[in-house]
């Protein structure tokens, strides 16, 4: 099968072997699947990433539960925010039929262990035809719901569980700093949960129109007018969470510089690279800073329930397809927050 391939920190595009399931999983066709921007960060900046991780863990006791790590030196392919047409089922498999569409948390289990799908040597991810997944984590997509948009279930589920981190209640502010899919997802709960007035910054004039399409109060040019100022102008006075969805380095002590006394800081963006902050803007600020991964399941089926029954419009995301050949030039393309915001592959 065909399938867009890391190995060595180079992406090309490939032929490997079809996938088998094993006891308890479905083989499945992948209609479409998410370019997220940690995979950019990845291939960009894995390595560095991985090599820090590895410096953190000496020393350490092994965590029998923790992901097992990819080879760099071995064939992956990443996508994990897919959704699959069940063509297979493996032994014991019983919840699913041929012919299912299901969504599916990126994880999944053997007798060796876990392996997160899309950054496995073992578990291809939706940048490919075909995947194997787990049926326990599977969950099948609502009849009528267009699996371009079920393949929005992870990203969505990525801002419904930052939120739910940062503690952030009804009275409270929010301001969210960039507004690619991460940031955007956030709104998108935000404005679910009844939070106002939400204040969006980023410098893309697109992606700010994309935040207003969900219902921001006021999304800003940092260029033209901070994002802190814009708050003050329009409320000024309520508890204030700051989002910092960029994953860039310099941008939590941004956040920190700017943040006003007691406000709280989650942090959502992926940032690969060594980072450095001022300790004495948060003492001096009393700033709290979450960190924010993932999701839970709950948090999982709670996005693919807002997809289908219309809570939250997320079409406007989706701003290209691409096939398998097309995977290489996507990555490049979305360096282009003009260009694009979401780009799906669809085998």
């Amino acid at each position: 099968m065909r399938a867009a391939v890391i190995r060595d920190w180079q992406l090309r595009v490939d032929d490997i072997d079809i996938p088998t399931p094993g006891p308890g999983q479905v083989l499945t066709k992948v209609l479409a699947c998410g370019i997220c921007g940690s995979d950019l960060h990845l291939l960009s900046h894995g390595k560095e990433q991985r090599d820090m991780a590895e410096k953190f863990r000496e020393g350490l006791a092994p965590n029998p539960v923790s992901m097992q790590m990819f080879v760099p030196e071995r064939d992956m392919v990443m996508g994990h925010e897919f959704c699959c047409e069940v063509v297979e089922l493996g032994p014991g498999a019983n919840r699913f039929a041929v012919g299912d569409v299901i969504v599916s948390m990126p994880v999944a289990f053997d007798n060796s262990g876990l392996h997160g799908i899309g950054f496995s040597n073992t578990y291809n991810g939706g940048y490919a035809e075909m995947m194997v997944l787990n049926e326990m984590l599977g969950i099948k997509v609502p009849a009528g719901l267009p699996t371009d948009l079920a393949a929005l279930t992870e990203p969505l589920a990525v801002g419904v569980h930052a939120v739910a981190k940062s503690r952030i209640a009804a009275g409270d502010a929010a301001i969210v700093m960039g507004l690619g899919p991460v940031g955007l997802a956030c709104i998108a709960e935000l404005r679910m949960r009844g939070i106002g007035p939400i204040i969006a910054a980023d410098f893309s004039p697109r992606r700010r129109a994309l935040a207003e399409k969900l219902g921001v109060d006021i999304a800003v040019d940092p260029r033209e007018t901070t994002a802190i100022d814009a708050w003050r102008k329009i409320d000024g006075s309520r508890p204030l969470v700051i989002f910092e969805a960029v994953g860039v380095p310099g941008m939590i002590n941004e956040a920190m510089r700017v943040a006003p006394k007691d406000t709280r800081i989650l942090v959502v963006g992926v940032c690969m690279q060594q980072d450095h902050i001022h300790p004495m803007l948060g003492i001096q600020g009393e700033l709290n800073i979450q960190f924010a991964l993932g999701y839970e399941p709950a948090e999982f089926s709670a996005a693919l329930e807002a997809i289908a029954e219309g809570k939250v419009d997320l079409s406007s995301w989706i701003t290209g397809t691409v096939n398998i050949d097309g995977v290489p030039q996507a990555f490049t393309d979305l360096a282009n927050p003009e260009a694009h915001a979401k780009i799906l592959v669809k085998p």
